[in-house]
């Protein structure tokens, strides 16, 4: 691959900017020769007020923003024209795009000022600035290569945006503008159900990660298996199908426990099975106001199997005191009638009959079991030795 290492003035770079405020990204500089955001790059994450006021507080105060690289693509053009595509440095480009152009203001000697209304020389500073610019060739993979390791310091790439980079092509950039864009109505009640910031790629990501695994297959494979499709209808539509599903069987408003959790999976495991929404609802109410649930995260998978997987609520255990007063209890008494104090035991027929257990070497169990109605308190509390408690299971 080649560098060439160039200076270019902000005046220069931000010549002819475009900001695309629906798709939240920067498209061109340079008079038009440069992409700003080429399909391999993520969406532009630095409008936070934050970040985007440091980048120009750094150039007000005459500070280098680090160097900068660009793609030189002309020679896949063959127009004898310039091409060039941001390669790093695309949210500091942007960054100072959409400050000139009016996007946001700065505070500036304890004024709030857009780039038009500060002084002459201010504006000046920033459009005279000095940006080192690399100007790189190559191939394809050898790009794609590059930016994956220049990405490695500053804010990292995640795992999804790095995926983007490498199958970038008109799939992805479809399912960009889908799953991506904060503007997209949709992005509201796909939240109820998927955590995720969409200009990370993280919706994308889980849309992804679940129409992949129905085809057992990862993300990677799947990217590559439709990079050049121009579609994403089997995407879109399998999600989507996924989200309605939830929706129908939790007809009740989302609770905030249902965010994350593997709707995928879960789809895949239950959608065969008829639910009734009202028995379901009920039944979710009454979960989460049980003291003995520790994991509400649990509680729709627990229901969605029958009920049948306990551990998923992570119920609450029986404490300490609970266990000393009915180890007591059961060690009188069955001293008193001399036989074992696990009553599995005193049942049986072998030496363990008559055997006396240390606390220690044994277990607390719900007389009832708690998925049976049975609640974690002293009454419904007995010592079983650590065999026969563990047999017995949630029986």
């Amino acid at each position: 691959m080649k560098t060439a290492l160039k200076q270019y003035t902000v005046a220069e770079v931000t010549n002819g900017f475009v900001y695309n405020e629906f798709e939240g990204k920067g498209l061109y500089g340079l008079a038009g020769t440069l992409v700003i955001q080429p399909e391999y790059q993520r969406h532009y994450i630095y409008g936070d007020g934050k970040k985007d006021v440091s980048v120009i507080d750094s150039l007000l105060k005459g500070y280098p923003l680090g160097l900068i690289y660009f793609n030189d693509a002309s020679p896949s053009f063959n127009d004898n024209q310039q091409h060039l595509e941001v390669l790093d440095g695309q949210q500091r480009i942007t960054s100072i795009g959409r400050f000139i152009t009016g996007k946001f203001a700065i505070i500036r000697d304890g004024r709030e000022q857009t780039f038009s209304s500060l002084p002459p020389e201010d504006q000046e500073l920033i459009l005279q600035s000095t940006l080192l610019v690399y100007v790189c060739q190559g191939t394809e993979s050898e790009i794609k290569e590059w930016f994956k390791t220049i990405n490695i310091s500053g804010m990292p790439l995640n795992d999804q945006e790095l995926l983007n980079a490498i199958y970038s092509g008109p799939f992805v950039t479809a399912a960009k503008a889908e799953f991506s864009n904060t503007h997209n109505a949709n992005q509201q009640k796909w939240a109820s159900y998927v955590k995720g910031d969409p200009k990370r790629q993280e919706v994308l990501e889980v849309a992804l990660r679940w129409v992949a695994a129905r085809q057992g297959k990862d993300i990677d494979g799947y990217l590559a298996q439709h990079r050049h499709d121009t579609t994403i209808t089997e995407l879109q539509t399998y999600f989507t199908t996924v989200i309605d599903w939830v929706g129908s069987v939790f007809t009740r408003a989302p609770d905030k426990e249902m965010r994350g959790l593997e709707w995928g999976r879960l789809y895949e495991t239950h959608h065969t099975q008829s639910y009734d929404p009202t028995t379901v609802n009920t039944r979710v109410e009454e979960l989460r106001g049980d003291p003995a649930v520790r994991q509400h995260k649990g509680i729709y998978e627990f229901i969605l199997g029958n009920e049948q997987h306990p551990q998923l609520l992570e119920v609450r255990l029986f404490d300490e005191t609970t266990k000393q007063v009915a180890y007591a209890r059961q060690t009188s008494a069955a001293q008193a009638a001399g036989l074992s104090n696990c009553p599995l035991c005193a049942t049986g027929t072998n030496t363990n009959r008559t055997k006396l257990y240390k606390q220690a070497e044994m277990d607390a169990d719900h007389v009832t079991a708690w998925s049976n109605g049975g609640a974690t308190d002293a009454a419904n509390c007995e010592m079983l030795c650590i065999t026969h408690n563990r047999a017995k299971g949630n029986r």
